[in-house]
């Protein structure tokens, strides 16, 4: 007998040396577990805390071979054979999922910190010391929330997020995303960031074995830990509390540039699976946890945000359940992910160690053999010795105890693995319809697994000898004897090997063709599309870039690391329109950086509008170049280089481009604004580069200071690939690009950089004749922004939509060509739709081939999956593993087939066994005599039975129900083809347990015999039946209802119709596929036409509706009214009306109803105007002509007695008053008043009455025959008249003066905010001015000048200006220079002259114009215009008036002390706390925020401030009281009120009458009190069903308040006493939660968290506007100095609005991150109007 042993090595192989043995210590099966080892004594199996309670058993086997124990020939092979077979077989681990004690340490004694108790906490900002990567996103704090969640940013309230499936709205780390609670002592969350080593190596050791070939040393950790923690429950359904709590973990670990996570679920963690929620309504349902990722939004271009990248690991209850019975690390319950690092990373990357590995059976430790989750690949996991000691301790005749220490220490799950010493080369060992590992070079494959049988992991060792293979498009070129020069040594090639289309077209774009010429080929791009050939854009469509800014940017002195960070551009073709965006910019760099637009220049080059003969970049360059550029500043001499590197097309046709910026520039300081000239710049074009060399010029201005001057010298060029072998003449040699309407800004709070341009590029020369041409040209057309503008002879054009979109050119949509049927995708390819394309993916097993557009089969065989006694057979997208002769097994594994090991179906159906006997019901897998499967498998239970593969696998269609004749199963000899998709899709629905049938409720497409879908397919639970393509694809309409007949899906598929669009637009997308609750689904029929009786499911109304889906006038009737019989005339519909045209038109809201107070003209049946039209509202009729012109004269006021208009009197020619109405009654080309527009009035003759007086305003004045004003005729509303009989006289200085002021627009009246003065009878100045805004007066001289000292503020007794002037002040600078003009124009200046024009306190006025012009701009303190303010349109600039002190102060009276200036601070309730927010002027001053008060235990909800007693009152939402407290440091809080309050909300005070008044939300009442709580009573308790805010203007006695009855939401008003109540406003409101009162213009104004708008309107209903429609959650608000301050629940911080500009101004977020509630002012002094 021979004594053989040998050692192996992966770099050699050596024969053992004679006389020696060799110990090998592979990891054992339990079957060899079972008969070689004896059991392990009891507690052998323990664990201690840190290591789960997996078991392993090593095995040292000592090999005494002889020949005759294979019957093989003794020789070396043999040898190495037989032990690698003898290792390989024995090769599997037995893992049960984690306990508790194997959990991170946490709790008191590790330093965590403990989350409060509650509903809805969140932790205060767990600062890191370094930040972690998420996605690619640094971040530095962190938050821990109540809800299974941890975040990068402090939490919304939870009803906007708990009850949603990912992605969130902010970063989000999900372990359990739920309606947690942790009231009345359910459970603990514990929190912590740590450096302990212990944790950060454990943490570690874990990431190396999930991520073998990470480098990745954490520095930091975080340990998250919910312990027994409850699902909240609703007071009102629960009894009690239930029993069932959870506990999990979250663990992330980082280092400098990655982050990764660990979910911990122990093996009794998870009892409760999903909450309700809490606005259920008694509907019993039930919202599974989510588990996941979320990166949140984020901004994609200037305007916009956009849903970031997500990652879901379980959403339904099944799999929430399985994740402490399965993981993606080998052990259950463990779960590692890859969530971040430091440049580009966009998706999270799972572990995959083991496999998905579930519980086995109780009964024992066998394979289980059923997935329950196949999202996850299959992986080995095996546990090696780290030493030969190690190997020496295994099991052995010398070793009693297996289960030493060292043995259990060796097998901790959280140690390194160290490898086996053979190492395989490649690892490819997953069974057919796994995902094998990717070679480099090969595309990765996205499918969906099916459920299979986990198979024992092998390391597959390639052959000796391999031939290299070719990558996918590889191209071998072949090189003859005949083409080599032996003398020279060069080989001469042909032109056989020069490129052509049919070898090379891969390189083309799919939207494009190829062309070969002499010399090579070149591509170019199809119609309907623009490029290169190489990349091709469908035309007209926006486009988006995205990309990476880094490099290291000097300011001034100070250098600053640009590290990766995002860059996006959104570039609208249609006009040339060019945003990018910079985020995460540091903010000295974000200031100096606005001054480099060339950053951003590059994206409108590329995409600019091209007028005729021009070309713009993208056309040239394609989606790959490099573009380099030297930006030289002067003065200063700083130097910056930009280099732009196209890296070509993502996969959603979206440009990628990186950008490096290294160099010096100029320091802007912070606040600045930086202003870029337009400009105009040169392109030189030569073959593969294109260059310009220009000079800019930019300015940088500060508030209040003077504006200086910068140039900077830019030179560029940019590279690409140019195809030299087509004709080349194309490409012009010089192009002329107009960059104009530059702006950038710097977002200091965001720390984003903006760039927005708008570029247009033409031929050499003025470009502005062209651009007058059409309004193509100039960017100024109605076209969709996904359409193209086409011009047309003169004026006119064309709106076309852009290819891959449909529709009229105004509303375009994209085009799903997948659905459609309109894609290129071949066989074997799944088409991906994309706006304006699609993109085709290959299948499971398919590749895309060498051009890149069909998909071939992948070769698995050539990566050596099977067994080394195998052999590989490839099949079409799939392969199969057969053992050789001799052995048996399923190709994977295979063994000798002398005591060969229990096969596949053995272990299947052993595994099922518990304790040898069946459980009930379950499925047994039958085996024959060899141990494979049976043909014919039935079920014992159920009685069905069906055929199976060699591998258990159920063939499609052989199943049949009890007391049928089965298949016969041995008959089918015909080899079994690949799974269609249709196939595929059916088994990704089947759950992995051992029966095979669906999951209850899912839907099952049904397949026919050749595995095809079938064209009807039927919902088997909803009843729902509906036509499918090919593909599975429902084709659109053929969707029918439980109980109707199914469409005949026979018929050919009809395109769809205009009906079907409209009703797919509002449908979900969800599988069951019906529309959204609450919206209008349009119902068409089976030929895709609108039915003509249409109804709101939701609302109950129905209407008639024409073949376009109009509304018919006059037939909507109201749920539960006789409906309109729309077939009652078969004659077709005739076109509008102009009258109907003109009605429907006024018809503008949702409903179809006119707006309050709107005129609706009336027509007769057949469309045509009624003689006498009657406005419903005033009163007033009058008769029309046949086009809905007034006949002059016939206008009677209500209540008078009407004009009959049927006398038929000719129509005298139309005089210019009738003209000038005319005109003004017309809207485009409908040709019907434009509303609020002023319409002349004519006399009977058709005249021009002298008087005229505008319907809107209320505005009167006298005209000219010729219908030109009266100069110094007007008056406002309400004032008397002006005689219009008497002749005009000579206008005095203060009627030029008053009507300078007046607005230059057609309607004439005053423009807001401007002074306007008062004259008396003759013309003179009234010696006492007052400003109508404002309310300060003051007296003037004779002259208009004001006289110092006399100005009093608003609610001030005036002075006395009969007494006179004690002194005169100095004439001021604007005066001065005033009267050196008028002197300098000889005393009478020209209209068009210009002249200062001066305040009466002698200042600049903020508004300067030339003489009547409409010329005008703004100007500062010293006069000097401000730049950018100039402007030509007929509204004059808003310009604010400078707080700067002036350059000639007035001289002051000295018996006069001027009043101290007003301190102004904003407080705001949030939560626990009053805080105390100063203004600096408008602005909201951060730095001097502080605490003003801390109230544990309250929430402060309604807030108010006494200016008299400087006191701030409040109401308390948790104590049910109304308290106050001085603002005085130190001052105590005091009660005022604290009986028969149960939810106090908003809160208003008079400090005039020295009352408060309050809601109670809960008892639905108003109240009011003395500001002691005495003389209590109650308001109103009727009719209030949830009122939040309340106001009072003690300076009129009257308090308003909003009620957001979401049935009837309304703001109302009364008297402070309680009388004249009555609704302000009821339409169009949704949820007023803010309220406030504008003193200046004398409106009641609110914030809607259902609208998202802020309005204001009088309090008798009229001047209603929208200041702003862009909010978020509005919850308080209060007005001050021209701005709105309101609190924002979604930002959760205080937000300033602008109202003359209406634009955001402002934004404060406090550092404690929690929803801030009530807002008010509070001053040193009280405010005109307060009292």
């Amino acid at each position: 007998m021979l004594h053989l042993s040998f050692s192996l090595n992966s770099s050699q192989m050596l024969p053992p040396a004679p006389g020696r043995s060799v110990s090998l210590s592979p990891p054992v099966t339990n079957q060899c577990a079972a008969k070689l080892l004896p059991p392990a004594p009891a507690g052998a199996a323990g664990s201690r805390r840190g290591s789960p309670p997996f078991r392993c058993s090593a095995l040292r086997v000592r090999l005494f071979l002889l020949p005759e124990l294979l019957g093989l020939p003794m020789d070396r092979g043999a040898m190495l054979t037989a032990a690698l077979l003898c290792c390989w077989s024995c090769t599997v681990c037995v893992v049960t999922a984690i306990r508790r004690t194997d959990l991170f340490p946490f709790g008191d004694l590790t330093g965590d910190l403990i989350l409060p108790e509650g509903d809805d906490e969140t932790s205060r900002a767990l600062t890191l010391p370094r930040p972690f990567y998420f996605f690619d996103s640094p971040f530095s704090q962190l938050y821990v929330a109540t809800n299974g969640i941890v975040s990068a940013q402090d939490l919304p309230m939870e009803k906007q997020y708990v009850d949603d499936g990912l992605p969130t709205d902010f970063p989000v780390v999900a372990p359990f995303l739920a309606d947690i609670d942790t009231s009345g002592g359910r459970g603990n969350i514990y929190y912590r960031v740590t450096e302990t080593p212990s944790v950060l190596n454990r943490f570690a050791q874990e990431v190396h074995r999930g991520f073998p070939d990470a480098k990745f040393t954490p520095t930091h950790a975080v340990v998250a830990t919910w312990e027994n923690v409850a699902a909240y429950e609703e007071q009102a359904r629960a009894t009690g509390t239930t029993n069932k709590v959870n506990t999990f973990q979250a663990v992330i670990g980082y280092d400098e540039t990655d982050s990764y996570v660990l979910f911990l679920y122990p093996e009794d963690g998870l009892n409760f699976y999903g909450t309700r929620p809490k606005e259920s309504y008694n509907v019993e349902i039930e919202f599974p946890a989510r588990v996941g990722f979320s990166r949140g939004e984020v901004s994609f271009f200037i305007i916009s945000k956009t849903d970031g990248p997500f990652y879901s690991i379980a959403q339904d209850e099944n799999s929430v359940k399985r994740l402490s019975q399965v993981g993606n690390t080998g052990i259950p319950g463990v779960w590692l992910f890859h969530t971040g690092k430091r440049f580009s990373f966009q998706e999270i990357i799972p572990a995959s160690i083991g496999g998905l590995l579930a519980v086995p059976p109780t009964a024992g430790y066998g394979l289980y053999l059923d997935s329950t989750t196949p999202e996850y690949e299959f992986d080995d996991y095996n546990f090696e010795p780290e030493s030969q000691e190690e190997v020496d301790a295994a099991v052995s005749p010398d070793s009693p105890n297996p289960r030493s220490e060292d043995s259990d220490r060796q097998l901790s799950y959280n140690r390194e693995d160290v490898p086996l010493t053979l190492e395989p080369v490649e690892r490819q060992y997953a069974p057919p319809g796994f995902p094998l590992t990717v070679p480099e070079g090969r595309t990765q494959r996205v499918e969906e697994q099916q459920p299979q049988l986990p198979l024992e992991v092998l390391d597959v060792y390639p052959p000796l000898r391999s031939n290299p293979s070719l990558s996918p498009g590889g191209h071998v070129v072949s090189v003859d004897e005949d083409d080599i020069d032996f003398d020279t040594g060069v080989i001469q090639y042909t032109t056989e090997n020069k490129e052509t289309c049919a070898r090379f077209q891969q390189q083309c774009s799919q939207n494009a063709f190829c062309s070969d010429y002499p010399t090579g080929f070149c591509c170019h791009c199809q119609p309907g599309f623009y490029g290169n050939g190489r990349h091709c854009l469908p035309d007209g469509a926006p486009q988006r870039v995205s990309g990476k800014v880094s490099g290291m940017v000097t300011v001034g002195s100070t250098p600053v690391e640009l590290d990766n960070i995002d860059l996006h551009a959104y570039i609208v073709v249609a006009d040339g329109r060019a945003y990018t965006a910079i985020s995460e910019v540091p903010e000295p760099v974000g200031w100096a950086m606005m001054s480099v637009s060339p950053v951003g220049e590059l994206f409108g080059w590329l995409f600019a509008l091209e007028l005729p003969n021009g070309q713009a970049g993208f056309k040239i360059t394609g989606a790959e170049f490099s573009r380099h550029a030297e930006v030289v500043f002067s003065p200063g001499n700083q130097r910056l280089s930009i280099t732009q590197t196209g890296r070509g097309l993502d996969e959603h046709n979206h440009l990628s481009v990186d950008t490096v910026i290294s160099g010096n520039v100029p320091f802007v300081p912070p606040g600045a604004e930086v202003t870029v000239k337009p400009f105009k710049e040169t392109y030189q074009y030569y073959p593969s580069v294109a260059t310009s060399s220009s000079v800019r010029e930019f300015s940088v201005g500060l508030p209040e200071k003077v504006s200086e001057s910068y140039t900077f010298h830019l030179k560029q060029n940019i590279t690409y690939r140019d195809c030299r072998h087509g004709n080349r003449a194309a490409t012009p040699e010089t192009l002329q690009i107009n960059m104009e309407r530059v702006f950038v800004m710097y977002v200091k709070e965001e720390r984003i950089l903006r760039y927005a341009i708008t570029n247009k590029i033409s031929p050499v020369g003025d470009s502005s004749e062209v651009e007058l041409l059409n309004p193509c040209y100039a960017g100024n057309h109605d076209c969709d922004t996904t359409a193209q503008c086409i011009p047309l002879e003169g004026q006119a054009f064309r709106c076309q939509c852009a290819t891959g979109y449909r529709g009229d050119g105004q509303n375009c949509y994209d085009i799903d060509e997948c659905a459609e049927g309109l894609s290129s995708c071949g066989d074997y390819s799944q088409c991906l739709n994309l706006p304006g394309t699609h993109r085709c993916q290959c299948q499971s097993g398919f590749e895309l081939g060498y051009e890149s557009r069909t998909c071939v089969d992948i070769d698995e065989c050539s990566s050596s999956p099977c067994h080394i006694s195998a052999r590989c057979v490839n099949a079409q997208g799939s392969f199969q593993c057969q053992c050789l002769p001799g052995f048996q097994g399923d190709g994977f594994l295979c063994s000798p087939q002398a005591d060969r090991l229990r096969s596949q179906c053995e272990q299947h159906r052993d595994s099922l066994q518990s304790g040898g006997q069946p459980s009930v019901g379950a499925y047994i897998p039958q085996c024959d005599s060899d141990g494979q499967y049976r043909p014919r498998q039935c079920h014992g239970s159920t009685g069905h039975c069906w055929c199976v593969d060699s591998r258990g696998q159920e063939k499609p269609g052989t199943r049949t129900p009890p007391g049928t004749a089965p298949q016969a199963c041995d008959s089918l000899d015909k080899p079994e083809h690949p799974k269609t998709q249709c196939e595929r899709h059916r088994d990704r629905v089947q759950t992995s347990s051992a029966d095979g049938f669906p999951l209850a409720g899912a839907y099952v497409p049904q397949c026919d015999e050749n595995g095809q879908y079938r064209q009807l397919q039927c919902h088997s639970s909803t009843g729902y039946c509906w036509c499918v393509d090919s593909q599975g694809e429902e084709r659109p309409g053929t969707r029918t209802p439980p109980g109707t007949p199914p469409t005949d899906c026979d018929k050919p598929e009809r395109p769809r119709t205009q009906c079907d669009h409209h009703r797919d637009s509002v449908q979900t997308t969800g599988p069951d596929g019906l529309p959204l609750l609450g919206a209008y689904v349009p119902q068409c029929d089976e030929n895709g036409l609108y039915v003509p009786q249409q109804c709101h499911g939701s609302t109950g109304y129905c209407w008639c509706v024409d073949d376009r889906g109009q509304e018919l006038p006059e037939t909507r009737t109201a749920p539960g009214a006789s409906r309109v019989d729309c077939s009652r005339t078969e004659e077709p519909e005739r076109p509008k009306t102009h009258c109907e045209h003109h009605r429907d038109s006024v018809q503008t809201s949702s409903d179809g109803f006119p707006p309050p107070g709107a005129y609706v003209p009336q027509c007769d049946e057949n469309g045509l105007y009624l003689p006498q039209q009657c406005h419903a509202s005033t009163g007033h009729c009058w008769c029309v002509n046949s086009s809905g012109q007034e006949r002059a004269g016939t206008r009677t006021g209500p209540g008078s007695l009407r004009v009959n208009c049927r006398t038929d009197q000719p129509e005298l020619p139309k005089t210019p008053c009738e003209h000038h109405k005319e005109r003004v009654q017309a809207s485009s080309s409908r040709e019907y008043p434009v509303a609020g527009a002023y319409v002349p009035q004519c006399d009977a003759d058709g005249q021009y009455i002298p008087l005229q007086c505008h319907s809107s305003t209320g505005y009167c004045w006298c005209v000219k025959e010729d219908g030109q004003e009266r100069a110094g005729t007007r008056t406002p509303p309400g004032a008397q008249p002006r005689d219009c009989a008497k002749p005009d006289a000579p206008k005095t200085p203060c009627e030029e003066q008053r009507d300078r002021a007046q607005a230059s627009i057609q309607e004439r009246y005053p423009v807001a905010g401007v002074f306007v003065p008062r004259c008396d009878a003759q013309g003179q100045f009234l010696p006492q001015q007052c400003h109508g805004s404002t309310g300060h007066c003051w007296c003037v001289d004779s002259s208009g000048q004001e006289r110092a000292g006399t100005r009093t503020a608003p609610g001030a007794t005036p002075a006395d200006c009969r007494k006179p002037a004690p002194t005169s002040r100095a004439e001021s600078v604007c005066e001065r220079w005033r009267a050196s003009l008028i002197e300098h124009y000889g005393g009478s200046p020209d209209p068009q002259q210009y002249l200062p024009q001066c305040e009466p306190d002698g200042e600049f006025s903020p508004v300067q114009c030339y003489g009547e012009s409409t010329y005008c701009w703004c100007v500062d303190q010293e006069g000097r215009e401000v730049p950018g303010t100039r402007s030509h349109d007929a509204v004059k600039p808003a310009c604010l008036p400078s707080v700067a002190p002036p350059i000639v102060r007035p001289v002051t009276r000295p018996d006069v002390t001027p009043p101290a200036k007003t301190a102004v601070t904003l407080l705001y309730a949030q939560g626990q706390k009053i805080g105390a927010l100063p203004l600096n002027g408008s602005r909201l001053d951060a730095e001097r925020s502080k605490t003003l008060l801390t109230l544990h235990g309250s929430i402060v909800v309604g807030i108010a401030y006494d200016c008299k007693e400087n006191k701030v009152y409040w109401t308390d939402l948790s104590a049910r009281t109304i308290n106050r407290a001085s603002m005085a440091s130190g001052a105590e809080p005091e009660m005022l009120i604290n009986t028969k309050l149960v939810s106090p909300e908003g809160l208003a005070l008079d400090a005039k009458r020295r009352l408060m008044f309050w809601v109670d939300s809960n008892t639905d009442v108003i109240e009011s009190a003395s500001l002691d709580g005495s003389r209590r009573r109650t308001l109103f308790d009727s009719d209030l069903v949830n009122p939040r805010a309340i106001v009072v203007v003690s300076s009129t006695g009257s308090l308003y308040w909003t009620d957001w009855n979401r049935e009837a939401p309304k703001i109302e008003t009364s008297t402070v006493d309680g009388q004249g109540r009555r609704v302000v406003v009821s339409d169009g409101v949704g949820l007023p939660n803010a309220l406030t009162y504008d003193l200046s213009s004398g409106q009641i104004c609110w914030a809607d968290a259902g609208t998202k708008r802020l309005e204001c309107i009088s309090p008798n209903g009229s001047g209603r506007r929208v200041i702003n429609s862009d909010l978020n959650y509005p919850f308080s608000m209060v007005y001050h100095s021209n701005h709105f301050y309101f609190s924002d629940w979604r930002r959760d911080g205080v937000i300033a609005v602008d109202k003359d500009s209406s634009k955001f101004a402002d934004e404060y977020l406090p550092e404690q991150r929690s929803h801030l509630y009530g807002i008010t002012i509070a001053t040193t002094h009280c405010l005109p109007g307060s009292l």
